[in-house]
């Protein structure tokens, strides 16, 4: 299993603003921590937006926070919310087959136990929330990359 860059993207913007909730933060802010795309994050920033996950205000003195605490943020629920297809084969792609049929597509065991592993996955993913993964090393190394905010 391989998350996408996208969920990637979004995973450490809600980390960078669970550590900054003092503050709004800027998307370029976020962009230039992490040395990605400012268009990429406004698409991915306004999925989020979307998921209750972070609030955004426009104009003077606006900019990112989180949606609701990070004790309420499921990493599980983000990872759902950004991952466009979570088929690890393509007989478990939403619209049913995806490439070439297989032949042991009416019985075929590996089906069941790809889906077993998958939620597993998501399993440990649940338990956990953006809270639970800012431990004194994460907090201190998003503060000290932090671009300081510009002055008004």
């Amino acid at each position: 299993m391989r998350l996408t860059l996208y969920t990637d993207y979004a995973l450490r913007t809600l980390l960078y603003l669970a550590v900054h909730t003092d503050r709004r933060v800027s998307i370029r802010e976020v962009a230039q921590t992490y040395g990605i795309s400012e268009n990429h994050l406004v698409k991915i920033i306004h999925h989020l937006g979307r998921g209750g996950f972070v609030h955004t205000q426009r104009g003077r003195g606006g900019g990112l926070t989180l949606g609701r605490p990070a004790e309420e943020i499921c990493v599980g629920d983000v990872v759902r919310h950004t991952e466009e297809d979570m088929a690890l084969v393509g007989c478990m792609a939403r619209n049913g087959e995806d490439g070439a049929p297989c032949l042991l597509a009416g019985g075929c065991s590996l089906r069941g136990v790809l889906g077993q592993a998958l939620d597993a996955f998501m399993g440990v993913l649940d338990k956990a929330t953006l809270a639970d993964l800012l431990h004194p090393y994460e907090r201190r190394t998003l503060l000290q990359a932090a671009s300081p905010p510009p002055q008004p």
